[in-house]
């Protein structure tokens, strides 16, 4: 039935470490009718591409953000029902609604900046945004709140929110903020003494004279980094923007090289045991189960046992302290469409799985990553990353680490070599084997060289002496 009332349409929080999304695309469009939980428009983030489905029933009034915007979660995208008139009322009471303290601070400055006279100069907003961002933030870092995203990655990684220069509005700490604190070395964080200089920015507020507001836009200097100048065209060039996700791919990997310390060891496998047991199963796990037992299949179950007996491989660092778990939440990386886009969704306790289980997982995941179906949780918490390029015949590889993960396995073509075996008399014979490489990238700062051998010598042995009762 639909609502007299109107309804706001924001952009929803996809996953904790998630800040924005990007409209892709309306399937609605202003002054059409819309049934609750039928889709409305298609988003795009870092982590999932997904439709958000319809608060409730009624018009479609007024589109706010249009398709390609970037915005804050939390910010209101649509007014559903209502008439023109209600549809502006609702957007004076946005700001106490958005999803995030983060999308409130935005939302309080403009109301905020209605009291004074509008040519007040910036140091003057900035001291009056303060005392209402102050009351309503649910965390703080001594400056200004700190929002959950935020609060998430300093958690993680060890770090005092208070110790980093925010370059939001009002001095805030956002997630480029804290990004770039850790990349330029989190141990920093305890050793920064020396950053007291926060609390003398209290001592700012003699800032009133003109010559402290150029200080506070400071953070200005970021702005020619993001913004090369683009070159023209040359003859046969063409242009297209990056989709959100090929942007969150780009900073993740690029964090991670400047976090871990990467070194790549690799491991040749006679899969020959696991050939023959997979060519007997193949029949019953496609007829009965609808599923393919594929040689990554039989890597991840003996990877994921032997995971149990490397904990700091299965591990992460933590600021100063060293993260092993019980379980394995194992991800795996999947080549979307047109390989323009990868996500590693996370097959959750993995060590409970038999290898029916894990065939039917990752068939599962993979599909519905392909479709675009998965959940914001199913790409969040992994533990420990495979990567399979073996499927076009790659035979060699150096993956880069899922932070903040201490190791990827890279499983690379099966190929038909000669190998060297004992024959029934002990004697070395020439035969032809199913050899298959094994990669591990690891965090060297975590995992040494010989933890990461021994790791990559015991899934060998697991996979060379597979016995078909025991996983």
């Amino acid at each position: 039935m639909a609502t007299t009332e109107a309804i706001d349409v924001v952009m929803p929080q996809m996953g904790v470490s998630v800040s924005e999304g990007t409209i892709t695309k309306w399937l609605k469009q202003q002054g059409e009718q819309v049934e609750a939980d039928e889709p409305l428009l298609e988003i795009s983030t870092d982590k999932v591409d997904t439709e958000v489905p319809s608060p409730g029933s009624g018009v479609l009034s007024e589109i706010l953000v249009q398709e390609g915007q970037t915005v804050d979660v939390g910010t209101k995208l649509a007014v559903i029902g209502g008439d023109g008139a209600s549809a502006q009322p609702a957007q004076q009471e946005a700001p106490p609604e958005p999803a995030t303290a983060e999308a409130a601070a935005e939302a309080e400055a403009p109301s905020s900046a209605e009291s004074p006279a509008p040519t007040a100069p910036p140091a003057q907003e900035q001291q009056e945004q303060e005392p209402a961002q102050a009351a309503q933030a649910a965390q703080s870092n001594g400056k200004t709140f700190v929002s959950p995203v935020v609060a998430k990655i300093a958690s993680e990684h060890g770090v005092d929110p208070s110790q980093v220069q925010g370059t939001g509005r009002g001095g805030r700490v956002t997630k480029k903020d804290i990004l770039n604190f850790i990349e330029s070395g989190a141990e920093a964080a305890p050793a920064a003494p020396p950053q007291p200089a926060p609390p003398a920015q209290p001592a700012a507020p003699p800032q009133p004279e003109p010559a402290a507001a150029p200080q506070a836009a400071a953070p200005a200097p970021p702005k020619p980094s993001p913004a090369p100048a683009p070159a023209a065209a040359q003859p046969g060039e063409s242009f297209e923007p990056m989709s959100a996700m090929r942007k969150g791919i780009a900073e993740h990997m690029r964090r991670s090289l400047d976090t871990s310390a990467h070194v790549t060891s690799a491991i040749e496998v006679d899969m020959s045991k696991v050939s023959a047991i997979r060519a007997k199963l193949k029949k019953e796990y496609q007829q009965s189960y609808g599923v393919n037992p594929t040689y990554l299949i039989f890597v991840a179950r003996a990877a994921t046992e032997t995971l149990r007996e490397y904990p700091w491989i299965n591990g992460e660092i933590r600021g100063d302290q060293i993260v092993t778990r019980s379980y394995v939440n194992l991800g795996f990386a999947v080549e979307l469409q047109d390989g323009k886009g990868l996500i590693v969704p996370v097959v959750k306790n993995a060590e409970t799985l038999n290898l029916l289980g894990m065939a039917k997982s990752v068939t599962d995941i993979a599909q519905r990553a392909r479709d675009k179906k998965l959940l914001p949780d199913e790409v969040q918490g992994g533990t420990f990353t495979i990567t399979n390029p073996g499927g076009y015949g790659t035979f060699h590889g150096t993956p880069v680490i899922s932070q903040p993960q201490a190791a990827i396995l890279g499983t690379y073509a099966v190929v038909k070599r000669p190998w060297v075996v004992q024959d029934d008399l002990g004697e070395d014979v020439i035969a032809i084997r199913p050899i298959m490489n094994l990669t591990l990238t690891y965090d060297h700062r975590l995992v040494d060289g010989a933890l990461a051998g021994r790791f990559l010598r015991d899934i060998r042995e697991k996979l060379e002496s597979w016995d078909e009762s025991a996983y």
